[in-house]
């Protein structure tokens, strides 16, 4: 088939790139910025810990989700199912984010938080699987840069700039306002997700068995056998797991580090905004250095950037402990978010980008779906380690710093397993 990748968009194309410009603007104002603000609003004035009950709610939500999308995403090759699945996963994550902006208790903002972030990851997992379904071979890498820029140029970016005007207009203090940003975000979530529902179809699939579950588990052990069975595989997928929990963590918990900390909220949020404009080029300039200097070799390197974001990220805390109180400190403080910001911003968009492309290049093309379905289960997995390293070293030492730096084993380990099969490919192809 000769590549048509001059061509114009498809409607199925352009109606799947645009549910990224969809969600996008839940990631930013829920899981990143708007929302982990609220809540540390309202917590504060129950005498809650905000940081804590937000760590152990995300590791409850990703984990259930983890637990829930083996099962989901083969039962979702099946005909006729994949669409179902992702209108339910949708409609479950607006549903609940709407809630949140009627509720005044910080338990139920926290229930709230957790259903619309199971929702929110449920319909980003049939969300990737459509791409095979919407457009061919040729033409996959460029519909899906286009949905990675439709996400950070416009879902994160305008929905979050209006955001920023509201909160500025009523007042940070006013949570009417806060409730008209979460507002905002299920509507932008709802409205622009239509195109994806009307247009977009299932075009390859499983036809229906007699018993879907056993069919699906039965598809699930074939591959899972056949990944570790593949070492260069099974050792990749495990580095991912590893870092991707310390990437996942550091996006939805950085907030509410910095609430707990004191700092300015309003700094913080253009400091995250920085985050999505510094992520755009920086994730061209990754594939650029992918061919030059090798795929396993730029992954290093990230995962070490990430690995200095927890090290800017705990004496950024660190300093504020030491010297509670005192106004320099906390400028200083300030000073180091906004550095660990735009490092994040380096790294974010193309750790994620080059992970998936090198996974590409390791498996089989001809089984490529059920080996990407592998790859997402094991990024759902991720982010359940990470938030409960946070909790649970922040509540043994009462030191939100020490929770922070923990995260500096996820990407040590990470590290050392991609270096591990860094040397394996350099010997196997000294062999040949």
């Amino acid at each position: 088939m000769a590549k048509s990748s001059g061509k114009k968009f498809t409607k199925a194309e352009k109606s799947w790139i645009l549910y990224d410009w969809a969600n996008s603007v839940y990631a930013t104002n829920i899981l990143a910025v708007i929302f982990p603000i609220y809540f540390k609003s309202v917590c504060q004035r129950n005498g809650a810990d905000n940081l804590v009950l937000w760590s152990y709610g995300t590791a409850a939500a990703t984990f259930l989700v983890a637990i829930l999308a083996p099962v989901l995403g083969a039962l979702a090759d099946h005909k006729g199912y994949k669409k179902k699945l992702f209108a339910i996963f949708l409609g479950l994550g607006v549903a609940f984010t709407l809630s949140s902006a009627f509720v005044d208790s910080y338990q139920m903002l926290l229930v709230g938080y957790v259903l619309s972030h199971i929702g929110f990851s449920g319909s980003c997992l049939f969300y990737d699987s459509f791409l095979t379904d919407v457009t061919t071979s040729d033409r996959m890498d460029r519909v899906s840069s286009w949905g990675y820029a439709m996400g950070y140029i416009g879902g994160s970016t305008i929905p979050f700039l209006l955001s920023i005007v509201i909160l500025l207009q009523m007042g940070m203090d006013n949570m009417l306002a806060f409730r008209l940003v979460i507002i905002l975000t299920s509507l932008w979530w709802l409205v622009f997700s239509i195109p994806m529902l009307k247009n977009v179809k299932q075009v390859h699939y499983i036809q229906g068995q007699k018993n879907l579950v056993r069919s699906s588990l039965s598809n699930l052990w074939r591959t899972a056998r056949d990944i570790f069975a593949e070492k260069k595989v099974f050792l990749f997928l495990v580095a991912y797991f590893f870092y991707i929990d310390g990437v996942n963590t550091i996006i939805s918990v950085s907030t509410s580090y910095g609430s707990k900390l004191g700092l300015d909220d309003i700094s913080m949020i253009l400091a995250l905004l920085m985050t999505q404009v510094v992520a755009v080029p920086f994730s061209i300039l990754f594939a650029r250095l992918a061919e030059r200097l090798g795929s396993i070799n730029v992954l290093c390197g990230a995962v070490g950037v990430y690995f200095c974001i927890t090290v800017v990220g705990f004496f950024m805390g660190f300093n504020i402990e030491q010297h509670p109180g005192d106004a320099s400190a906390r400028t200083l403080s300030l000073i180091l978010f906004w550095c660990m910001a735009f490092l994040v911003g380096t790294v974010q968009g193309g750790i994620q980008a080059i992970s998936r492309s090198y996974f590409g290049k390791l498996i089989p093309v001809q089984r490529s779906n059920e080996y990407f379905g592998f790859f997402d289960i094991f990024g759902k997995f991720a982010a359940v380690i990470g938030p409960l390293l946070v909790a649970l070293f922040t509540q043994a030492t009462g030191r939100d710093s020490i929770g922070v730096i923990s995260l500096a084993l996820l990407f040590l380990v990470g590290f050392a397993l991609l270096f591990w099969g860094r040397r394996g490919l350099l010997a196997e192809r000294k062999g040949k």
